[in-house]
């Protein structure tokens, strides 16, 4: 397939959000047994964090995963409608995906906040200059 280089970051990155998701679920099914926290009683977000204190890193951390990441599946999606070949946008893409495995791996474990922001930072420079990337080629053409 000529465009696989790109599809195994986006591959890797939808891979990401269904760990932490099986993670989450994981943490907040245990942590509701331990608790004896009936599912009635999280009917909502703002419950759901004031009564699931121990899992919430891993439920903040998955919704974390539908904010920035949007944009990297658009750029991805775009460079593949336009079938863009660039050496450069693979190696942003990948270099994306892996800020957003360390941030995951930091938010779900220690979850140290400079440390899990200066990774988000990164993360999103990188973005940036995918579209940058991207839009200086799309311009070119």
């Amino acid at each position: 397939m000529y465009f696989k280089p790109l599809l195994l970051p986006l591959l890797a990155q939808v891979a990401l959000t269904f760990i932490v998701m099986t993670s989450m679920y994981r943490t907040r099914v245990a942590e509701m047994k331990s608790k004896q926290i009936h599912p009635q009683q999280i009917k909502s977000r703002l419950k759901s964090k004031e009564l699931l204190t121990d899992s919430a890193s891993a439920a903040d951390n998955y919704s974390n995963l539908f904010e920035l990441p949007v944009l990297f599946f658009t750029a991805i999606l775009l460079t593949l409608i336009l079938m863009i070949q660039d050496d450069i946008l693979v190696s942003l893409a990948w270099a994306f995906v892996i800020s957003r495995y360390l941030h995951s791996f930091i938010h779900v474990t220690y979850n140290h906040v400079m440390h899990r922001f200066m990774v988000f930072l990164l993360g999103g420079f990188v973005l940036l200059a995918y579209w940058v990337r991207l839009g200086w080629i799309i311009v070119q053409v």
